[in-house]
């Protein structure tokens, strides 16, 4: 796998001149020093297929001709019609293949991989590419005192296969999803209607709350199925959304934080593409009998957790 992220780098200094919000004030409730922010002529399709060529070339043994799937996920495209799953598909020049863009807000990467093992189980693919993008900025209101300090750009790509390829593949042992839109200020909370405001967070405490109770709800769940102790886990990638969150569930969960995987704190929010970027920062750390978690939760609301091993 790989990950793209734009050059332009956007520091806290940037907020406190434009609405008067001090560095200290952002870091302290988001855990966030700086972003990445897409130059003109990136978007949620350009960056989509950097990180495809960028994980194609990581791994030699995974021939592009032999992709039959694309799922792409992002809540901010560049274009609704001809999607991020097609911009990758034309850049890999692979027709007549199956070809899903999806949107589950910020844990579409684990119902991407879902529709991934649906489409394996039933024998209509193989090889798939799994990718994220997040074009925050082109939505974003900097002036929103109240989330327009959030959001970074960036995103990532999965290569899977239905069978083993390299000894360096991780096996994805089980994953969990689900919908919580019933629940407090899900029809609310963040909404993005692009002919309107753009990304608001009008109930960011809501969402706060709610990601908490289902992301550390969701990792137990998975570690009581698989007979795992908090301890036994390598890393936990929470969603980088806001690193309190990540706090209070590895909090909760009784992991060592040291096992925890950030990197809001330098890329900000990046959406569904952010924990698949955290997945790509540690892959190479990753030795046999390592467990990974990636636990996550979208607006809407959305949640999941997913079980990596190596071995």
């Amino acid at each position: 796998m790989a990950a793209y992220l734009p050059e332009a780098i956007v520091t806290n200094a940037h907020f406190t001149r434009l609405n008067g919000l001090a560095d200290e004030w952002i870091i302290e409730r988001t855990g966030i020093r700086e972003r990445r922010k897409a130059a003109p002529g990136e978007n949620a399709n350009t960056m989509a297929i950097a990180a495809t060529r960028a994980a194609l070339a990581a791994a030699p043994d995974f021939a592009q001709a032999s992709i039959d799937l694309i799922v792409a996920g992002t809540y901010t495209p560049h274009d609704t019609i001809f999607t991020v799953a097609h911009a990758v598909q034309r850049d890999l020049d692979i027709n007549e293949i199956p070809t899903v863009s999806i949107s589950s807000a910020c844990s579409s990467l684990l119902n991407a991989v879902e529709i991934v093992e649906g489409y394996f189980a039933m024998g209509k693919a193989t090889r798939a590419v799994v990718v994220v993008s997040e074009h925050n900025t082109a939505y974003n209101n900097e002036e929103d005192t109240m989330a327009g300090h959030l959001w970074g750009d960036g995103a990532a790509a999965l290569l899977i296969s239905k069978e083993r390829i390299s000894p360096d593949d991780l096996l994805i042992t089980e994953v969990i999803t689900g919908g919580a839109a019933p629940v407090g200020k899900a029809d609310e909370a963040v909404t993005l209607k692009p002919v309107e405001k753009g990304i608001v967070m009008p109930f960011g405490r809501d969402v706060f709350q709610q990601a908490c109770i289902y992301m550390a709800r969701v990792t137990q769940t998975l570690l009581d199925r698989h007979h795992l102790a908090a301890n036994e886990l390598t890393y936990l990638i929470p969603h980088q959304a806001n690193l309190r969150i990540s706090k209070n569930v590895v909090k909760q969960l009784g992991i060592d934080p040291e096992r925890a995987v950030n990197n809001i704190e330098r890329l900000g929010n990046t959406g569904c593409a952010g924990a698949a970027i955290g997945l790509s920062e540690i892959w190479s750390t990753l030795k046999d009998g390592n467990k990974v978690i990636i636990t996550v939760f979208g607006g809407g609301y959305s949640y999941g957790a997913m079980l990596l091993e190596k071995n």
